[in-house]
C-alpha cells in the first residue's frame, strides 16, 4: 500500500511539473508574441469605428471626390503661377502657400473646396454614429457589456476625427509634394508652419460639423433625419444667414454723408453677425494664414492704412490675429459635443 501511495504521489508530482512547465511556455510564447496584453474596452471599440469608417463606400466616395477636388485645384493653381507670381509681389517668396490660394474663373481655390466639402464629410461620418446602432439593437449588446457607457460615444468622435485628421494630413502633403516637384524649389519653414496649421484648423472645421452631427443623431431615431438637419444647418448659414444679415443691417446702413467713425462701426457689426457662421471663421483664419500680407481682419481708418508698408506679416502675428476666430470654432465644437454627451448619458437605451 505504501509502494502504490509512492507511486502515485511521484507520478501525480510529475505530471504536475511537467504541467507547470508547459504553462510556463505556453505564457512565455504568448508573451512574446503580445498575445498576452490586456486591450483595454475603449481601444477595442475605437479599432472597430476606424475599420468601420475606412471600409465603408460612403468614406470611398466622399474621398475620392475630395482628392479629385484636390488634384484639380492644385492644377489649376500650377498653371496659373507664372501669371500671379510678379516680382513686385511683398509675397513673391511664398510659392507654396499660392498653391493653396490660387484659382481661376473655372477651378475654385483648395482652401474653398475644403470650406465647402468640409461640412459634408463631418455630417457623412457622424449622422448615424448613434441611431443606426439603436435600430439595429447592437447599441443595447454594447452597454450590456461591462464598460463604460461614455465610452461608446468617445470612440465613435474620437475615430471620426482620426479618419479626417489622416485624410487631410495626406491631402496636404500631397500638394506640397506635387509642388516640390513641379517648381523644384523647396518650402521655407514659415511656409510649411503654416501648411501644417492651415490642415489643423481644416480638422477642427470639420470636427465642429462632425459633432453638431452626432448631437443630431443622438437627438433624433431616424438616420434621415439626422442627415437632413446637418445638411439643412449647413445650407442655412451657406446660403440664407447672408441674406438675412444683409437684410437687417440694411436698415442700419449710414448715408453717404456719413462720418468714417460710422462707416466703421457699421462694418464691424455686420462683420460680428457673420462671424456667427462657422465657414466666415474659418474662411478669415485660413485667408490669413495662408495670405501672410493680410494684416487685420476689420475694417481700417485712414489714419491706419497711412504710413503702413506693405508687407508680409510673421507667422506669430498671423496667429495671433486668427486667434479668436479659431477660439470660435473651438468652443462651438466643444458645446456640440457636450450637448451631444450629456444627451446620450441620461438617455435611456432599451433593446428591441
Amino acid at each position: 500500500m505504501n509502494n502504490l501511495e509512492k507511486q502515485n504521489q511521484n507520478f501525480f508530482g510529475s505530471f504536475q511539473t511537467k504541467t507547470k512547465s508547459l504553462l510556463m511556455r505556453l505564457k512565455i510564447s504568448k508573451w512574446f508574441d503580445g498575445d498576452d496584453e490586456i486591450i483595454h474596452p475603449f481601444r477595442v471599440i475605437l479599432n472597430k469605428e476606424i475599420t468601420d469608417h475606412v471600409r465603408s463606400w460612403r468614406f470611398i466616395i466622399l474621398i475620392g471626390i475630395i482628392a479629385l477636388t484636390c488634384i484639380a485645384s492644385t492644377y489649376t493653381a500650377l498653371t496659373n503661377m507664372a501669371n500671379v507670381v510678379k516680382p513686385e509681389d511683398p509675397e513673391g517668396t511664398f510659392f507654396f502657400l499660392k498653391l493653396f490660394t490660387i484659382s481661376d474663373d473655372t477651378v475654385p481655390a483648395f482652401f474653398v473646396f475644403i470650406s465647402f466639402v468640409g461640412p459634408l464629410l463631418g455630417i457623412s461620418l457622424g449622422f448615424d454614429a448613434v441611431n443606426s446602432e439603436q435600430n439595429k439593437g447592437t447599441l443595447s449588446r454594447i452597454l450590456s457589456q461591462p464598460i463604460h457607457r461614455d465610452y461608446v460615444l468617445n470612440a465613435k468622435f474620437l475615430s471620426a476625427l482620426i479618419v479626417i485628421s489622416v485624410m487631410f494630413f495626406a491631402l496636404g502633403f500631397l500638394v506640397l509634394g506635387i509642388g516640390l516637384i513641379t517648381i523644384g524649389i523647396p518650402p521655407t519653414a514659415e511656409e510649411f508652419l503654416r501648411l501644417v496649421f492651415f490642415i489643423l484648423l481644416s480638422i477642427i472645421y470639420v470636427a465642429f460639423w462632425l459633432n453638431l452631427s452626432v448631437l443630431f443623431s443622438v437627438q433624433f431615431r431616424q438616420p434621415a433625419t439626422s442627415a437632413l438637419s446637418g445638411i439643412a444647418v449647413w445650407l442655412f448659414f451657406s446660403v440664407f444667414y447672408g441674406m438675412i444679415v444683409d437684410l437687417i443691417t440694411r436698415g442700419f446702413a449710414p448715408g453717404e454723408m456719413a462720418s468714417e467713425r460710422a462707416l466703421i462701426r457699421f462694418t464691424e457689426l455686420k462683420l460680428n453677425l457673420l462671424r456667427v457662421m462657422p465657414n466666415q471663421l474659418f474662411s478669415e483664419a485660413t485667408t490669413t494664414l495662408l495670405v501672410p500680407s493680410i494684416r487685420s481682419l476689420g475694417p481700417l481708418s485712414v489714419d491706419q492704412i497711412y504710413g503702413a508698408i506693405p508687407g508680409p506679416l510673421p507667422l506669430g502675428q498671423s496667429l495671433l490675429l486668427v486667434w479668436p476666430q479659431v477660439t470660435g470654432l473651438i468652443a462651438a465644437t466643444v458645446i456640440c459635443f457636450v450637448l451631444s454627451y450629456i444627451s446620450f448619458m441620461r438617455r435611456e437605451i432599451r433593446s428591441r
